[in-house]
């Protein structure tokens, strides 16, 4: 039997949006007398509720279009392809000086108490389920206290202070009040997820949506830290640092207890072989590409678009065309919308003056064309070539763009013969600009023709091209109208792993010990990525700044800005991220209340609403 979700119509009531659960349906009528707790009189039943814990988190957050646009854009690291100002404003700026949007957080806060509400049923009817054993039942309930955890964690580090309900909703309230973060966290999210790791299995590498002991573990260390964005005093980094070094211990004493690790190779965390049975991953979330049987009509709806999101659009150079098979290939596309910040290339420059291992293993920056394709006239004086380039040939699968970096070994060469190569040479000179900290809008033409210019007020042709992250790479999905899919539809994507513990360890060791040990620490991360070892004495931003570079891309960067303080004012912005910076005001720190939601409580709900509004 299968629970048809409904959506919660303009937010009426907040307790039926807190625990939609019970105004579910069913596909079709039920002479049965479906129940909740009629569901409860089985184990098989009982499952299905606990199955529906994890829906809105794969249909609103981690399987959704756009949760990577909730907690990575609007930060130091990414902006908007081109550095553009467009309909995603609200996403990479802050809105850019327009009327805050108040309804594009519907999905979120919608899914976030969707989720909220399947825990607490599963939870509350969880005594009633004859379960063989009392440990077999409190299994399944620290499953679903794990899920609604997270749900929460995300809640107040999206929102700020919420409705907390932990029970289904037996009546309606059109004037909630909201509780303050560290209060969400001190009353339910820490003692949840103590609850799990008490009672969560290890679980193999194999496990993927179903939390295990490490997966709690992890999450209370990270639960832990971020208090910190809410309590000046900080009173919960030791037992940050705490719950961090326990995985540590294990993952080095080689995963007895916990089956903690870390691959020794840092070329291993993102190789699609490694998705699905990840040993570094402390907790994966599933999602599907294809008929994902939640409401697609056509068979071929994607959940996840992580890897599109992060390609450059090579369909501007003519050796690239927008076919099934490149696709397939996640090679390139149009609607790439993550584009790095010239301050997030710059964190992979080590002191020496190389690149940090892990920028080449993450980004993209080499792609070999897939249709045949000869330079003319309009295409060598756009892109600025030598007339030497007109007539000359890439055959498919030849390399057809190369974005060069100043620390790559053979830069000056490649970059005094770029104009004369027949493969399309993108310069990072002429797309990044390391005085002003941003993408260069304008070019200056070295052979102009025509409306091209030397004069630097031509349009930038290049800052179509830039490195892209490849780390959610992979052919396990579905295409639209393709007739195929690789390596069946399942793909896993990470949300917390264990190379983020020791960047825990450091930031916290730093709060209790003044930072005697966060060296080590993170020197273990970029000893496994062949870095240069860190000697200097760090600090918060040390820290920030390796997160950056081990963790760019994971749903974590807009949380570190928030806990470490860095969107409390302005100048860190101006600093790494200058155009962003234009557009950003404190209380952006705090996403919108869908108006949708506000709007049916009672006096119209501006008491509910977040400042700047």
């Amino acid at each position: 039997m299968k629970l048809k979700f409904k959506s919660i119509i303009l937010y009426i009531i907040l307790f039926i949006s807190f625990n939609f659960l019970e105004s579910c349906s069913l596909d079709e009528y039920n002479p049965g007398g479906f129940t909740m707790e009629a569901m409860s009189t089985s184990e098989e039943g009982y499952q299905t509720l606990i199955n529906q814990c994890y829906f809105a988190m794969e249909r609103y957050f981690y399987g959704s279009d756009n949760w990577m646009t909730l907690t990575e854009a609007d930060t130091d690291l990414w902006t908007y392809q081109r550095n553009m100002s467009t309909s995603w404003t609200q996403w990479f700026w802050y809105f850019a000086g327009a009327a805050p949007n108040t309804t594009y957080t519907n999905n979120w806060w919608n899914g976030t108490y969707d989720g909220i509400g399947s825990c607490n049923t599963a939870i509350f009817y969880a005594d009633k389920v004859p379960f063989k054993t009392e440990q077999e039942r409190n299994a399944k309930v620290a499953e679903a206290r794990f899920l609604r955890a997270v749900y929460y964690f995300n809640a107040v580090e999206q929102f700020g202070g919420v409705t907390v309900i932990t029970e289904p909703a037996k009546s309606i309230s059109f004037k909630p009040e909201r509780s303050d973060p560290l209060t969400v966290y001190e009353e339910i999210i820490i003692p949840d997820l103590l609850f799990a790791f008490e009672w969560l299995g290890k679980g193999t590498d194999a496990t993927t949506t179903i939390p295990t002991k490490k997966s709690a573990l992890g999450f209370l260390a990270k639960a832990y830290l971020q208090t910190i964005a809410h309590d000046e005093t900080k009173k919960y980094a030791a037992d940050a640092l705490k719950y961090a070094k326990m995985l540590i211990d294990d993952a080095e004493a080689g995963g007895a207890q916990y089956n903690a690790f870390m691959y020794p190779d840092y070329k291993d965390v993102f190789k699609e072989s490694n998705n699905w049975n990840n040993k570094e991953a402390l907790w994966k979330h599933r999602w599907y590409a294809g008929s994902d049987g939640h409401g697609s009509s056509n068979g071929n709806y994607r959940m996840n678009r992580n890897n599109e999101y992060f390609g450059c659009n090579l369909f501007q150079f003519g050796a690239f065309v927008d076919n099934q098979d490149f696709r397939l290939s996640w090679e390139g596309n149009q609607s790439g919308i993550f584009m790095p910040t010239q301050h997030l290339l710059s964190l992979y420059v080590q002191e020496d003056g190389t690149l940090d291992p892990r920028f080449n293993e993450v980004f993209t920056t080499e792609w070999k064309a897939n249709t045949n394709y000869q330079w003319d006239v309009s295409t060598v004086s756009r892109f600025d070539r030598d007339a030497s380039v007109v007539g000359e040939q890439i055959t498919s699968g030849e390399l057809g763009i190369k974005f060069i970096m100043p620390q790559d070994p053979d830069y000056a060469v490649e970059a005094s013969t770029k104009l004369n190569q027949k493969y399309l040479v993108v310069d990072y000179k002429d797309v990044y600009n390391d005085v002003k900290k941003n993408i260069n809008a304008t070019y200056s033409y070295q052979n102009p023709t025509g409306n091209y210019t030397s004069d630097g007020s031509s349009e930038n042709p290049f800052n179509y091209f830039y490195p892209s992250l490849n780390k959610h790479n992979s052919s396990n999905f579905y295409v639209a109208n393709a007739s195929k899919s690789r390596n069946g539809n399942l793909n896993a994507t990470f949300i917390m792993r264990m190379a983020e513990i020791y960047l825990i360890a450091a930031e916290a060791d730093i709060y209790v010990n003044g930072g005697s040990n966060a060296n080590g620490y993170i020197n273990k991360v970029r000893a496994r990525a062949g870095a240069n070892p860190i000697s200097e004495t760090v600090t918060i931003r040390t820290v920030l700044d390796e997160r950056g570079r081990e963790l760019c891309g994971e749903y974590a960067r807009f949380y570190d800005l928030k806990r470490t303080g860095m969107l409390k004012n302005n100048n860190y912005l101006q600093a790494t991220h200058p155009d962003l910076a234009k557009f950003f005001q404190p209380e952006y720190a705090l996403r919108p209340i869908p108006t949708g939601f506000t709007q049916a409580l009672e006096g119209g709900g501006a008491y509910y609403q977040n400042p700047g509004y």
